[in-house]
Parts: C-alpha cells; structure tokens; sequence
C-alpha cells in the first residue's frame, strides 16, 4: 500500500463516521417499525396486549422520538463530520468530543427508549423527554457544535463549502430551540413543568416543533442533498449562487413559520396570520433550493437508469419540493380548516419525513459505507434497487391513503344535522401501512451488513453502460 494511501486513510476521523453510520440503519428499523406497530393498533387495538407499555399513547412519543432523534439525527451526526472534514481537509477538531457525542447519543436515545413507555413526558410533542435527558441532550449538543465549528476553524481551504453552512444553522438554532422550549421547573426526578403557561407556552412549543422540522428535518438534511447529490452525480451545484441565497432566504424566513400549527386557537390572530403569511412566502426559497438539486443532474440525466443510490438522492429531492408546496398550502387559514386535526396532516408529515429526510439519508449512508469500509461499492446493486422501489411505492401508498383519508375526515367533520350537531363522530380513520418502507429497512441493513464484513477492497466498481 502506497504512503498516499495510507495517508488518506488516517487523516480523517472515520471511525466516529462509521459508528453513526451504522447506527443510522438500525435506528431507522426501530422507529420505523413502532410505526408499523402503532398503526396496527389502529385496526387491532387488542395489539396493546392490555400492557401499559405497550399503548398507543405511549408508544407513539416513542416511535416519533426514534425516528427524528435516533434515525433523523444520527444520519445528521454521520454526513456532517464526514462532510466537515472532507470539504475543510482537515481531521475533525477533537476525536475524544466526537466519541462521546457518538455514545452520549446512543444514551439519550435509550434512556428516551426507556422513559417514555413508562409514561414518563413532559407532555411537549418532539420535547417529550424529561428534564435530566434534556440537560443531557445540551451537554452532547454542546459537544457537537464545538467539534464541528472547531473544525470549521481549523480548516486548510479558505472557502467554507455551502454545505457546511446548513449543517452549521442546523446545530446553533436547533440548541437554541431545545434550551428555550426545554426550561421546565422540577417537582421530581421523573417530573417538571414547563416555566411558560396556557398560550405562552403553545406558542413557544409550535416556535419549537416547526422549527425543528426546519432546522433539523431541513436545514440539516439540505447540507446533506448539497454534498451528496453533486457528489453521487459527478456534477457541481447547478448553481452555487442559489444555494447561498437559498441557505440565507431559509432561515431568515423558517423561524416564524411556527404559528400556522395554532390556527382557531387562543393564540392572538395577528400571530396566526404572521404565522401564515411566512409559511406562503417560504415556498419560494424551498423550491428554489429543490430546483437547484434536481437541476445538478444536468447532464447526468443518464446516471438514473442504472444508479440507484442517486435515484434516492433525487426521488428525496422531488419529496421535498412536494412537502413544501403542501406545507404553506396547508398553512392558509381557508384551508386550514378543513385539514387540521385530520390524517392529511400525518399524511403531509410523513412525506416529508418518510420522502424527503429518509430517502435522501437512505442515499447518503449507501455512499457513505463502501467509502467507510474500503470498497468501491455496496454489496449489491440490485438490492439497493429493491429497496428503492419498496421504499417509494409504500410512500405513495401511505401518502394518497392518509390525503384522501385526511380530505374525507375533514368534510365530514364539516357536516352537521339539521339540528346543529355532528353528522359523523370523531372515531373516523383510514389507515395505511408502511410494512413495504421497513422491509426495504431491512433489506438496506443486510446489504450493509455484507459490505462492511467483505474484505477490503473485494467489492470492485461494476461496469456502467455507455
């Protein structure tokens, strides 16, 4: 092995790289299956075994938690000090602060895995955890933007890569979201109350739950689409202008998207409606940074047929410019009212969970392991394939399911009898499985498997057609 070689190999921190790597698949199995668990509930609710732990009220918490924080945000962890060190060309800023951001988080989330069965919440959606996980939560958040800005400063290019300004808005906002939302007043190990009251607090918990979807579930995800899809294309940036346009018109406008979750509730009706005006005008920097994705491909168009690995980057891309046309669509009073409380919210949710964020993780950890693990590919093509058509024909199935499902509950809800009251009752529900997405979870997982265990170098580059 050459000096070349060997340099380029221990010059980076991988190891850190290749243990949230890892840890991404098998989260993603676990969230994704409670999901698969609760929603059977739904139809069976004999499921919950008449055991406490197992309840839909408990479980659910657990399943969103499992999903954002534990699959969502160890994909995060791994692409960004993969990316950092990569585009700085420098070793991460301290491998110690890395390693216990790796298993701090591993704690938190079984700690979290442990907690929330129990019915141990604060009762904040996405913020359910109790107060000594939470401080736990800021001392390896902490850790994180310390390791990955000193890295940033340490760096041997004078020019920071885009990228990096998403993840680096990603991990400041998302801790000043967390230390805001999370003070809370202690009556017990297991038990506090938050320090804000009535609309005060709603306000700050949706200023929270919407942020987080933009800063962690967007914000962060975008550093990963502006480093893998041009690198898994073998393009640039289709234009890099955009994308810092795009990075400073989205957090300019994210952060006051928060109050459309509160619309016909006693939160002041000019909050409302800054609220809604922000989410319209959000659109506009959210499709723009879409269209700067899709449009890295020009020229690579071809890559698609036989390139699974980027048929995920881009089909995530196409997610996200759905998601966010439907958001700010949704966030207009008028239509509002038809659609809040009902099943085309989670539909919503879950394409941008399920099509946007996991799908593009889905693609940044299948090129990440054969660079990780010494091979020039994934074990095989054709199960990432597999998994490619799982993974989109169970989204689609779920989202159209839940739209006309969500469309459906909401009229009816509208519906009155001549006497003023309702024509249908609330307990109205259509339900659609996602057993094809954890399938493909599992089917992604085994192909990992026999990746990292092949000896090194053994998985050569397949041939490509002209």
């Amino acid at each position: 092995m050459s000096q070349t070689t060997v340099a380029s190999q221990t010059e980076y921190n991988y190891k850190v790289v290749r243990q949230f790597a890892i840890m991404t698949v098998i989260w993603g199995i676990v969230g994704m299956g409670a999901g698969v668990f609760i929603a059977a509930q739904l139809v069976w609710p004999a499921l919950n075994f008449d055991i406490p732990w197992l309840t839909y009220s408990r479980l659910r918490p657990l399943h969103t938690n499992a999903v954002i924080f534990a699959f969502g945000t160890s994909a995060l962890f791994a692409t960004s000090y993969y990316v950092v060190q990569r585009t700085c060309q420098t070793r991460l800023f301290s491998d110690k602060l890395a390693s216990f951001t790796f298993w701090g988080w591993q704690l938190i989330i079984l700690l979290a895995a442990i907690t929330l069965p129990l019915g141990f919440t604060s009762g904040k959606e996405y913020a359910e955890l109790e107060w000594p996980i939470d401080i736990l939560i800021t001392v390896v958040w902490v850790a994180y933007a310390v390791v990955f800005f000193g890295t940033l400063i340490k760096r041997k290019v004078s020019h920071i890569y885009v990228a990096n300004w998403f993840y680096g808005g990603f991990i400041i906002t998302v801790a000043v979201l967390h230390i805001v939302n999370s003070m809370a007043i202690p009556v017990s190990l297991t038990k506090s109350y938050s320090i804000y009251a009535g609309a005060v607090d709603a306000m700050v918990q949706w200023w929270y739950g919407h942020n987080a979807v933009g800063f962690l579930l967007t914000a962060g995800f975008l550093g990963m689409m502006y480093y893998f899809v041009p690198k898994q294309a073998g393009r640039p940036v289709y234009s890099y202008r955009l994308s810092v346009v795009h990075f400073w018109a989205l957090v300019s406008l994210y952060i006051w998207a928060g109050p459309h979750h509160l619309h016909y509730t006693a939160l002041p009706d000019w909050t409302q409606s800054l609220g809604m005006v922000m989410s319209v005008i959000l659109f506009v920097p959210s499709w723009g940074g879409m269209i700067n994705g899709i449009m890295t491909l020009s020229g690579a168009w071809h890559k698609l047929r036989h390139d699974p690995i980027l048929r995920f980057l881009v089909v995530s891309l196409s997610f996200y410019g759905m998601s966010t046309f439907e958001g700010p669509m949704m966030a207009i009073k008028s239509v509002n009212a038809l659609s809040h409380y009902t099943d085309w919210t989670v539909g919503h949710v879950h394409s941008g969970a399920l099509g946007w964020v996991a799908m593009v993780s889905i693609g940044a950890v299948y090129h990440l392991i054969p660079n990780l693990f010494g091979q020039a590919r994934m074990y095989s093509t054709k199960l990432i394939n597999t998994h490619f058509w799982l993974h989109t024909v169970g989204v689609v199935l779920y989202i159209v399911a839940m739209w006309i499902s969500g469309v459906m509950q909401g009229l009816m809800w509208r519906a009155v009898n001549s006497d003023g009251t309702l024509m249908y009752s609330f307990v109205q529900s259509l339900e659609a499985s996602c057993v094809f997405i954890v399938v493909g979870m599992f089917i992604m997982l085994y192909n990992v498997v026999k990746t990292v265990a092949a000896e090194k170098g053994a998985l050569q580059a397949e041939a490509q057609p002209a």
